[in-house]
């Protein structure tokens, strides 16, 4: 459980830089991270390059016992290098290049602009691949951030070609897949494939979903290459990406296979604000302290793409400038995102960053200190966790590295798929129905319930788990059947699982396709929903309302819940269940906490705003809401906080004996 910032030396005068490095240390900060978009002073003029700066700022930082994360410059190429090699540059959906003048401005295709890469991240390598400063690397800065996955430049077209004929082998097998004869869509040669845009009407899904997947691929392809340069030069290091919060452009699981941490930057002030999972009365009550889940869901995500490491790289510290409205941060806040990042296995929180820049586009973006180099609000908070982090050590009589490896896996598994996720947007049938919405949903409902929660993948070890939850599991490969077979816990299946093939269209035998082997079930209709159409439901189970999806289904199964019409709705018996459709949230933690019954999971109903999460022996407990909340466990000692909760607050117990 450690500290720290992001910090750019080559914003601020020499004079600064001992001063900041020392600062840091007094504040309880241990990493810094640097350099990732730094290369037009790196390198001012093709082949000039300037280390002296980034020397001297390493060698400071090293004296005052700081690690440091290097950033490969990759994501802000300088403009003589986009002038020198123009077809670097993304085009939008529309056809329009994407110019100099921010940041991202290339597209992963291009095999120039990998090249120059290659050379840069090289250098940096030879450089400071053994300074004793460097503990990790970071690659690149937020992947897609802009929405700069999907291109469609002539480095785009070229390479789709390549992967369709890898893939496919000949294009009849092509034409095959993806049902070409529907509207005499069929190709000769790959040379006629063009890109899913700019079609008169919608594209071939089958055509927009192997795009999608190439375009991932070529995050991988483009992540590797940087990858084996530092392996090559800095060995020992500890490799890791920063992603992003409510992102599925890209299969992170891929890249995060080439890594050794996954990394995320969490801003919740403005994803709550701008995102429109969020219902407006969540927007009113958790303004300054962020929904209970969002950071939560991302902390369990990414440490599953982090293959069970994860670190926050950039923690928002206040208000920030880039969500419709900017609020400023509950006072509390900021120590409260960090401890619930620890309690979810993060071994690192980083702030964003050390000092609010005067210029440029992130001026209003708050820091850790002001403009003016004086302590803003959250420094306080980043001094306290540091503090506290001591305490807990003390209390515990476990050092820091060893409260980072205590256990953070939970008894429930919930399966986040991002094929899946872009098949079902790709064609959702229904503008209130969204894939990660959804996912989002299950997940705070077992939240709610108080369970520690896993975001596994599709290719994930089950056996661990009591509880496997798979919220709409499009395509049912070989493998993950063989996996779901041999599954010994209580297995839930959402709507729409097992609805698609691989080439994306509906199996033989119908939904759930595969599945039906331990669900036998056909999935007959589809009804796709509104958002102000809420059917009734009501059985063994509870009642409440149907959402945005509901399917009519033929099956012998128990039903435990059924619509107006009398269709079953939840179905299931012994350790295998159906969901047919999405519930609202009262019914869906209903159905879940009976799930968690018959998988031996003991759950409770938290108060309105509070959440829990276990590590080990620890408790910790969050109160997001914004009223004081009373929550004591049994059998539990306190060792920091309070059983009564203000809003903002933490509180962290020491289970005395063995959960039941």
């Amino acid at each position: 459980m450690k500290l720290g910032v992001c910090y750019y030396p080559e914003h601020w005068p020499k004079s600064r830089w001992q001063q900041d490095a020392q600062a840091m240390r007094e504040m309880g900060i241990e990493y810094v991270r640097i350099g990732e978009f730094s290369w037009s002073t790196i390198e001012p003029e093709p082949g000039e390059l300037h280390w002296q700066w980034l020397d001297e700022s390493l060698d400071i930082l090293h004296s005052q016992g700081l690690k440091v994360i290097l950033g490969t410059p990759t994501a802000t190429p300088p403009k003589w290098l986009v002038d020198r090699h123009p077809s670097m540059l993304a085009k939008d959906e529309q056809g329009r290049f994407r110019h100099f003048g921010s940041r991202r401005h290339y597209t992963f295709a291009s095999l120039e602009y990998r090249e120059e890469c290659r050379r840069i991240v090289t250098l940096m390598a030879q450089r400071y691949g053994q300074h004793p400063a460097i503990a990790s690397w970071q690659t690149d800065n937020e992947y897609g951030c802009h929405d700069t996955i999907l291109s469609y430049a002539e480095a785009d077209l070229t390479a789709f070609r390549v992967w369709l004929k890898d893939k496919y082998g000949s294009v009849n097998a092509l034409n095959q897949a993806w049902g070409n004869v529907f509207w005499s869509m069929d190709y000769r040669s790959f040379d006629e494939i063009d890109l899913p845009n700019l079609t008169v009407t919608e594209a071939n899904p089958s055509h927009r979903l192997d795009f999608q997947r190439c375009c991932s691929d070529q995050v991988v392809a483009f992540n590797k290459l940087q990858v084996d340069i530092l392996r090559h030069y800095s060995d020992g290091r500890d490799l890791v990406h920063n992603y992003m919060g409510f992102f599925t452009a890209f299969d992170h699981h891929k890249v995060g296979q080439d890594l050794d941490v996954a990394s995320w930057d969490t801003y919740p002030l403005g994803f709550l604000d701008q995102e429109a999972i969020y219902s407006q009365e969540e927007k009113y009550t958790y303004l300054r302290v962020g929904h209970p889940d969002f950071g939560a869901f991302h902390h369990d995500l990414y440490r599953g793409c982090g293959k069970g490491r994860l670190w926050i790289m950039e923690q928002q510290p206040g208000p920030v400038n880039w969500a419709p409205h900017n609020p400023t941060p509950a006072d509390g806040a900021v120590r409260l995102w960090t401890w619930e990042a620890f309690s979810h296995g993060a071994e690192l929180v980083s702030y964003f960053r050390w000092r609010q820049a005067p210029f440029g586009q992130e001026q209003m973006h708050a820091g850790l200190l002001r403009p003016d180099g004086q302590a803003a609000e959250a420094a306080t908070e980043a001094a306290q966790v540091a503090q506290e982090v001591r305490q807990l050590s003390l209390v515990t009589g476990l050092d820091a590295d060893e409260l980072m490896a205590l256990p953070e896996s939970g008894h429930v598994a919930l399966m986040f798929d991002y094929d899946a996720c872009w098949s079902l947007d790709i064609q959702p049938q229904s503008r209130a129905y969204r894939y990660l919405f959804w996912c989002y949903r299950l997940y705070e409902a077992l939240r709610e319930l108080g369970l520690s929660v896993d975001i596994v993948s599709s290719s994930a070890p089950l056996d661990t788990y009591k509880l496997l939850v798979l919220p709409a599991q499009a395509h049912i490969s070989d493998a993950l059947q063989d996996r779901l077979n041999n599954y010994q816990g209580v297995l839930l299946a959402g709507p729409r699982t097992g609805s698609k093939t691989d080439s994306y269209q509906i199996p033989e035998n119908l939904a759930p396709g595969p599945l039906a082997h331990l669900l036998p079930l056909t999935v007959e209709r589809v009804d796709a929903l509104p958002d102000h159409t809420q059917p009734s439901v009501f059985g063994r189970w509870g009642e409440g309302k149907l959402r945005h999806w509901h399917e009519q289904i033929s099956t012998q199964l128990p039903c435990l819940l059924k619509d107006e019409a009398g269709k079953a709705v939840l179905v299931g018996a012994d350790k295998h269940f159906y969901l047919a459709s999405c519930l609202d949230k009262a019914l869906l933690k209903t159905c879940l906490e009976k799930l968690s019954e018959k998988a031996g999971l003991a759950t409770e109903y938290l108060p309105a705003g509070v959440r829990i999460r276990e590590r080990g022996k620890l408790i910790f407990v969050f109160n997001y809401g914004p009223q004081a909340a009373f929550y004591r466990p049994d059998n539990a000692e306190l060792v920091l906080g309070d059983d009564v909760l203000q809003s903002a607050s933490v509180a962290i117990w020491q289970r005395q004996t063995a959960k039941s």
